[in-house]
């Protein structure tokens, strides 16, 4: 949450009592002058700055006046009052709380902040899956782009993309656009699943689609694609009693090996709760270092070397010139803006 001082020096104590077994004292020393700036910057424009989990620790715990996974941060966006909305995330992230917040003023601080798994799918692609399963509901994870959620009939996140595809009347689903947490929902359900892609332009399905299964897309999240069953196996040979937990974006043979799998807050949660020795993240890893300068006696296991290059795009500087200069602003078109609420809308009622 925000640090609120007012001095530069309350500011630097601050972040050195929270942050010093994570960040270097020559980091803190440079950062506190953009923290003090940003949260007096701020407080007089009357801004809301939300924060993923996934932000470095000196962002993270600073300058954030609500942290959370994608879930809660949608939420917020849809009731907050305040203007202008700084969303240290990602773009599909930031275009959400536009789209369910378009009177406010929407800034994402970086250009890009693009996202793999947002990018693995579009709008002809799921026009392609409806024209091949007509009449069959269409989730699309919150990890897309405002046009795709237009498109599509309802999101969901990793935290409740169980509970959306249980809430839907038919027995054959179709999820986009992450395979593995396609795979993860479908075991969850006891549901078969089947993989489609676009080779060359036309959608491919294999094997071939029946009732009761989840038709999943082939999009994979590039930073949690790459733990293995191995990372987990010399983690428990080296550190006895270890928690494992995996975010459902990893692969099924992951999460079935893991002790606990859920969504970035839930995974925070998790942690906080239980009592064993060490914890094993698999997921980006900002988090562990936010997880352990919120909890100093947790003993996190140091394998995740794995960092998000789109959420390492969001920086202090880039978070205090979105304040000072209204840069970038979020747009999305109103059609497009009307249609991805509706589905966004359906999940909000569900959760």
């Amino acid at each position: 949450m925000a640090i609120d001082s007012d001095s530069l020096a309350e500011t630097y104590q601050a972040m050195r009592r929270m942050l010093e077994c994570v960040v270097p004292e020559f980091e803190i020393k440079y950062k506190a002058e953009l923290v003090y700036e940003i949260n007096r910057l701020k407080k007089e424009r009357g801004a809301i700055i939300l924060g993923h989990n996934y932000m470095e620790p000196a962002l993270f715990h600073t300058v954030p006046d609500v942290v959370g996974d994608s879930l809660m941060l949608a939420q917020v966006a849809a009731k907050t009052n305040r203007d202008p909305v700084i969303f240290c995330g990602v773009r599909f992230m930031a275009e959400t709380a536009k789209i369910l917040n378009p009177q406010k003023t929407v800034l994402l601080p970086a250009e890009k902040a693009g996202c793999s798994l947002a990018q693995s799918i579009s709008v002809s692609d799921i026009q392609a899956l409806r024209a091949r399963y007509p009449g069959v509901p269409i989730v699309a994870y919150i990890n897309t782009y405002a046009e795709v959620k237009a498109e599509v009939d309802i999101i969901c996140t990793s935290g409740n993309a169980l509970k959306v595809v249980k809430s839907l009347p038919n027995e054959t689903v179709i999820f986009v656009p992450d395979e593995y947490l396609a795979k993860n929902v479908a075991k969850e359900s006891g549901k078969k699943v089947i993989i489609a892609s676009s080779r060359g332009g036309q959608l491919d399905v294999s094997p071939a689609g029946g009732d009761g299964r989840i038709i999943g897309w082939n999009g994979r999240c590039e930073v949690h694609e790459r733990f293995t069953l191995q990372d987990i196996n010399n983690v428990r040979s080296q550190f006895p009693g270890v928690m494992v937990l995996a975010h459902p974006e990893c692969s099924p043979e992951v999460v079935a090996a893991a002790d606990y799998s859920g969504s970035t807050s839930m995974m925070v949660e998790a942690v906080r709760k239980s009592a064993a020795p060490h914890y094993l993240l698999l997921t980006e890893c900002s988090m562990a270092d936010n997880i352990s300068a919120e909890n100093p006696e947790k003993s996190m296991v140091r394998l995740c070397s794995i960092r998000c290059p789109h959420m390492n795009e969001i920086t202090l500087e880039d978070t205090l010139e979105a304040l000072r200069r209204n840069r970038y602003q979020i747009d999305v078109p109103e059609g497009i803006r009307l249609k991805a609420k509706k589905a966004l809308d359906r999940m909000l009622e569900i959760s």
